[in-house]
């Protein structure tokens, strides 16, 4: 059995907290894109746990955690958190690397960086982690996968070499800043090589085996649907694709394999970065349930950066649960909305005096208002509820009436940051 655990909006939606819960029935987990751009959250009995390289089921000692080839490598980061666990009394994880991997270097780290300071209030709110960078030049093919970091010497200064000539262009004319030295950078990537050494294999090859064994492998998607290269809020997006189509490839697997799509969602919505956002609150009101929100709070993983936050969002959920394919979706942070008399619900768009109930392209989303549907608020705390039946009447029809207008079903109920904080529930569609 192979699923995928994907996002469905802007990013932060929970699919650490659901990943980790799910893997402790599964033999593998995989990380299959993205890198170290954003922060998957973990609370269980070793402590709290921002997860930005390592997949969500480290904490267990019987999973194989698995880096596809799809992912983008901070390979210092991806140590350091090994070693951040390691010493808050985590065993070392079961960790395999793919040989296919492309690696993030400290040049992409530092033009992200120019980058954004050069679009300035024009920005695309990158976390500056060196991910555009590194995919940019994986299709423009002057990237380094991991085994390339283990060619000989001399062939790897000739590709420095070549890399240099180019990146040195752009930093000298463009950024005006200091050029790139060919020998510190070979210094660097030998150190790279060493660092990461231990945990590099075909893990194609081992995933399929695997597969052939009957293993249960859980696919961690990073972000969501809204932040997709192809699918998402163009050019505002992430430089990988966040969606369960991409996840075969991205771990090395045959497509049909992937049986279950649990998509995530947030009983609020939340954004990462820029672009349009349609339902986004401001001022006291968007503080209030920022402060209120998540597990202490609406604030960055990676960045510590206060995200932006507005009413739940029926277009863009249920366009996202369409495009990731959900065979089931699980609501996250249900319990922070209690302190609402009532709560707004975006049911469709109006779009220049249109309603419209489908997810429109970045050209027009811009021209879109949200129109609301109020639900009673049910003024108390259900953290702790394990039964869906002792929920209060009125979070009940909040979250069925999230299900009728999305059309997928709901079968998990979040209610805090805790991995045994779920309530099962028989959808109703």
């Amino acid at each position: 059995m192979v699923k995928a655990i994907v996002g469905v909006n802007w990013g932060d939606e929970g699919k650490g907290k659901i990943t980790d819960m799910l893997a402790q029935d599964a033999d593998v987990i995989v990380r299959f894109q993205g890198g170290s751009n954003a922060g998957h959250t973990i609370k269980n009995e070793y402590g709290k746990f921002p997860l930005h390289m390592l997949p969500s089921g480290v904490f267990y000692s019987h999973t194989t955690c698995v880096l596809g080839n799809g992912v983008a490598l901070n390979i210092p980061k991806l140590i350091e958190e090994i070693d951040s666990i390691a010493e808050k009394g985590v065993p070392k994880p079961n960790l395999l690397v793919s040989d296919r991997a492309h690696v993030v270097m400290p040049y992409h780290i530092l033009l992200d960086g120019y980058e954004e300071e050069r679009l300035a209030g024009k920005a695309y709110g990158s976390t500056k982690s060196g991910i555009a960078p590194c995919y940019s030049d994986k299709y423009a093919k002057i990237g380094f996968q991991v085994n390339e970091l283990f060619m000989p010497d001399d062939d790897l200064k000739d590709r420095i070499e070549n890399v240099c000539t180019i990146k040195n262009i752009l930093f000298k004319y463009l950024y005006k800043k200091p050029e790139l030295n060919p020998k510190e950078l070979f210094e660097t990537i030998v150190e790279y090589r060493e660092m990461i050494r231990p945990y590099v294999t075909h893990t194609e090859a081992f995933l399929n085996s695997a597969i052939k064994e009957g293993k249960t492998i859980l696919l961690e998607g990073q972000l969501g649907s809204m932040k997709d290269v192809e699918h998402g809020i163009y050019p505002m997006v992430t430089s990988s694709n966040t969606i369960a189509g991409y996840a075969a490839a991205g771990a090395g697997i045959p497509p049909y394999e992937i049986r279950e799509v649990v998509a995530v969602t947030k009983a609020y919505s939340s954004s990462v970065g820029g672009g349009d956002f349609v339902t986004e609150l401001f001022g006291d009101e968007a503080e209030e349930l920022r402060k209120r929100g998540g597990d202490g709070g609406e604030y960055g993983a990676t960045t510590g950066r206060p995200r932006r936050v507005g009413w739940y969002d029926c277009v863009a959920s249920r366009y996202g649960c369409r495009v990731q394919g959900a065979t089931e979706v699980a609501l996250t942070v249900v319990d922070p909305l209690g302190y609402l008399d009532e709560i707004p619900i975006c049911t469709a768009y109006d779009m220049n005096g249109k309603e419209i109930n489908d997810f429109p392209n970045t050209t027009d989303l811009r021209d879109c208002k949200p129109i609301y549907k109020k639900m009673a608020g049910w003024k108390c705390d259900i953290t702790g509820i394990r039964d869906w039946n002792e929920l209060p009447e009125e979070c009940k029809e909040y979250v069925n009436e999230i299900e009728r207008q999305l059309g997928f079903p709901i079968t998990m109920v979040s209610n805090g940051p805790a991995r045994e904080d779920i309530i099962r529930r028989k959808p109703q569609i």
